[in-house]
């Protein structure tokens, strides 16, 4: 026996969300129907005011309610300092740790020929005008150590090189704790190329 066509529809809903399988969406589903009515209502109304309200700061391109990120609003951040992110997901991240009072630019990609994702399709000219704009003394490359990372950084370092800034990029290596055996051979050579001087 088939589920009714309401469940099917809402099972295959859930499906279209990242890392959600059949079997999930399933659990998902049927979850709701335990729900009682006020909470299906503030998780419809979330759903909707998510899509209508949610937009792009239009200077860093993050994710704000308002034509400006709160982030980019404030006067108790460092605006001379600048991390470049590939996605908004990236700067929650960064605010969770809490360790970076600066300002971001989200790229909103990376360079990819192959997938047809070159430099004019990322975030790239609004990067060099706020640099010029703000009077950016610092911009750090946050971006993931991939083949596409590694050419969104190399693209932007030298778009950036007569700009009189310093350009950084984090240090992506073994985290804490994690066995030798156990780490990928690119994030080995990574940390390799990144190694610093203890004493």
């Amino acid at each position: 026996m088939n589920y009714p066509k309401t469940i099917l529809n809402l099972i295959e809903s859930f499906k279209k969300l990242p890392g959600i399988g059949e079997k999930t969406a399933e659990r998902l589903a049927l979850s709701t129907l335990n729900m009682d009515d006020d909470t299906i209502e503030i998780f419809s109304n979330s759903l909707k005011e998510v899509k209508n309200k949610i937009k792009k700061c239009e200077k860093c391109g993050s994710y704000t309610e308002e034509e400006i990120c709160d982030i980019c609003k404030s006067e108790t951040r460092d605006h001379s300092t600048m991390c470049v992110v590939e996605e908004s997901k990236n700067v929650i991240q960064f605010e969770k740790v809490g360790t970076f009072n600066g300002v971001y630019h989200v790229l909103g990609g990376l360079i990819s020929p192959l997938d047809g994702v070159n430099p004019e399709n990322i975030n790239l000219n609004t990067l060099k005008k706020r640099i010029k704009e703000e009077n950016i003394k610092e911009v750090i490359l946050a971006i993931k150590p991939s083949i596409e990372g590694e050419t969104t950084a190399l693209y932007i370092s030298k778009m950036l090189e007569d700009e009189n800034i310093k350009i950084t990029k984090i240090a992506h290596g073994i985290p804490m704790g994690a066995d030798i055996d156990y780490i990928d051979p690119l994030t080995l050579e990574i940390a390799m190329e990144d190694r610093t001087t203890i004493s």
